[in-house]
């Protein structure tokens, strides 16, 4: 069911939809080439705003990328795809993996553990999420990271679902892409 989201500012009547559409298109314009400019007469915007909407959604491209992910069906197939791709961290388990971290523990020795795991979390650039929105909100409250959520469904989960693999190693790829960029350049400039 679609449904058109608007806010009343003063005398104007905004669309939110219609605010996302331009947006999209903006950035699909920079995606195929277009340049900043070119993109701002083409959607007669503000070139100043094509940047700053750049700016908003960046994802910053570290060297050090984490992943978390739970409860999964395919934990051991998401977490060799972490391998592969040279992830330093990450915690991807299924349900029953989950509970096991909290059963038979103190609350106290349960919330030092919990306080550990935002520390090494913090260290990281960018931390991919496969979670509820849940989570995805109560990380982005602890961490002053980037973070990538690929929603694995509504709150509460209580069951493994299967994430897609293709979906979570296409974000590896988009999330490494720019790093091997940045690494060619430094290897093209120490050469010289």
């Amino acid at each position: 069911m679609y449904s058109e989201r608007f806010f009343r500012i003063g005398e104007k009547l905004i669309s939110l939809n219609k605010a996302f559409r331009v947006a999209e298109k903006a950035l699909e314009l920079r995606e195929q080439g277009f340049s900043q400019q070119e993109t701002s007469k083409k959607l007669s915007l503000d070139r100043s705003f094509v940047s700053r909407l750049e700016t908003i959604g960046e994802i910053r491209k570290g060297s050090r990328i984490a992943a978390i992910g739970f409860p999964l069906a395919n934990s051991t197939e998401i977490s060799q795809l972490c391998r592969e791709y040279g992830l330093e961290f990450y915690m991807v388990l299924n349900n029953s993996e989950r509970w096991d971290m909290v059963q038979d523990k103190q609350a106290l020795d349960f919330f030092n553990h919990m306080l550990d795991l935002v520390a090494r979390l913090r260290q990281f650039d960018v931390l991919i999420m496969i979670t509820s929105d849940k989570w995805y909100h109560l990380a982005e409250a602890l961490l002053e990271i980037q973070i990538i959520h690929l929603d694995l469904g509504p709150t509460p989960i209580e069951e493994d679902l299967v994430f897609e693999k293709k979906r979570f190693e296409d974000t590896l790829k988009q999330v490494t892409k720019q790093q091997g960029r940045e690494s060619k350049k430094v290897e093209t400039c120490c050469g010289d």
